[in-house]
């Protein structure tokens, strides 16, 4: 059910007002934001009678789509990973309210605070204004990343998340590996790439949380710098180089193939903020194996979003130019592979 559908928005007030211990809530504007192929943001201004946001606030309402797909994180556990990492003094809007959605929406939803700020990727690295200095903005990414993964399966938090061996680059290629073995069309450029992985498989290391599509595009900037990181449905148990790797492939450059950190500067800022803040040294050779897994890992997410167009689940424009991404992620994942030796 839509927010716009006016038999929604009474049950939404009196979930807002019980949550906030206001007296009542009154939502005097409900727009749907612009983006998330996998969930539904809608801005509310929202004015509460007395409570603990007494007064006119904006908040993000974020819903499950209809055909939310059932491996992401559920919206009660994603508020779970949001209160973690907020917690950790990571740059995201604050997370205020979770609920299953039954009797108010009929889907699960979570409610956050607004902050200001773009999230267009190919506006922010086109555009010096938006983010402030790049080389700056590259740095404050690399060390809010590091603060994420400060968060650790050993710490008991998240217990929700799967076994963090699962995120090993092993279990990884088993799992791209059984979707191609279930695919109808053969793709031996994947093939080749996971056997080359398989064979260079890195030392296992103690798995950190891993925010699963750190890119740009996925954090909101204003003129001043970094507002805040968004979308972490994806979240998991993984290796501290994932995230590292997935910000800098060429896809998530944005048409700046020369700025190699997200499209913003030269992956030394990137880095260099990372290192900083987790007080680790980032390994080249390591560095360059997680950039084939992400590539290889990229084109098999196309697939499957080509598969969501063509199936008629969910026709979509952008699903299936996304498919058609699958060949570009094949020759970058053989370049590096080539380039590695």
């Amino acid at each position: 059910m839509a927010l716009t559908v006016p038999e929604a928005q009474g049950p939404l007030e009196e979930f807002l007002a019980a949550a906030s211990d206001a007296s009542g809530a009154m939502i005097e504007k409900a727009a749907l934001l612009p983006g998330g192929s996998l969930q539904e943001n809608w801005r509310l201004d929202v004015v509460f009678e007395g409570g603990r946001e007494a007064g006119r606030q904006t908040l993000v309402l974020r819903a499950n789509r209809p055909d939310a797909v059932p491996a992401y994180l559920s919206r009660g556990q994603e508020f779970e990973v949001m209160k973690a990492v907020h917690g950790a003094g990571v740059t995201i809007p604050e997370p205020l309210w979770t609920s299953d959605g039954e009797g108010v929406l009929g889907r699960a939803f979570t409610v956050m605070r607004h902050v200001a700020g773009r999230a267009e990727a190919h506006k922010i690295v086109r555009d010096e204004t938006l983010g402030g200095p790049h080389d700056a903005l590259a740095e404050r990414i690399g060390e809010e990343l590091a603060k994420i993964q400060s968060i650790r399966p050993e710490s008991g938090a998240l217990p929700f998340l799967r076994d963090p061996e699962a995120g090993a680059a092993a279990a990884q290629i088993a799992e791209m590996r059984t979707y191609l073995d279930g695919h109808a069309d053969p793709h031996p450029a994947i093939e080749w790439g996971l056997r080359w992985a398989e064979l260079n498989l890195p030392p296992a290391v103690s798995p950190v949380l891993r925010h699963g599509d750190f890119r740009t595009g996925n954090y909101l900037v204003d003129e001043t710098g970094l507002t805040g990181i968004i979308d972490w449905e994806l979240a998991s148990w993984g290796d501290p180089m994932e995230d590292l790797a997935w910000f800098c492939i060429k896809c998530w450059r944005w048409g700046r193939p020369d700025r190699d950190a997200g499209g913003l500067a030269a992956r030394a800022y990137f880095h260099r903020g990372y290192e900083r803040v987790s007080g680790r040294r980032i390994d080249p050779v390591l560095d360059h194996y997680w950039a084939v897994m992400a590539n290889l890992r990229w084109a098999v997410i196309s697939m499957q979003q080509a598969e969501r167009h063509i199936s008629g689940r969910d026709p979509s424009l952008q699903l299936a130019l996304t498919g058609r991404m699958t060949a570009e992620m094949e020759l970058e994942a053989l370049r590096l592979i080539d380039e590695a030796g």
